[in-house]
C-alpha cells in the first residue's frame, strides 16, 4: 500500500508540474509566437513601394530593411515590413 501511495504522490507532482508549464506557455510564449504570426501574414498581403529608386530604376533598399507598407484594401492603414525586393 505504501508503494501505490507514493506512486500517486509522484504522479500528482508530474500532473502539477505539467500544469504549471502548460500555463506558462499559454500565457506568456503563445500569445508572442501568435503575434508573430499575424505580423508576418501581415506582411504577405502588404503593398510595399519603393521609393528610392537609382538611374535604372532599381530599388535601392537592400533585402531585409524594414519600411513601410500599405494594407491591400485599406491604404489608410501603414505596417513596417521588411523588404522582399
Amino acid at each position: 500500500m505504501k508503494e501505490a501511495t507514493g506512486e500517486l504522490n509522484v504522479m500528482v507532482i508530474v500532473a502539477i508540474i505539467v500544469a504549471m508549464l502548460a500555463f506558462f506557455f499559454f500565457g506568456f510564449i503563445w500569445p508572442r509566437i501568435n503575434e508573430n504570426f499575424r505580423h508576418s501574414s501581415s506582411c504577405d498581403d502588404a503593398i510595399c513601394i519603393c521609393e528610392d529608386k537609382d538611374d535604372t530604376g532599381k530599388c535601392r533598399t537592400k533585402v531585409g530593411e524594414v519600411m513601410e507598407c500599405h494594407i491591400k484594401g485599406n491604404e489608410s492603414k501603414t505596417i513596417m515590413c521588411p523588404w522582399e525586393g
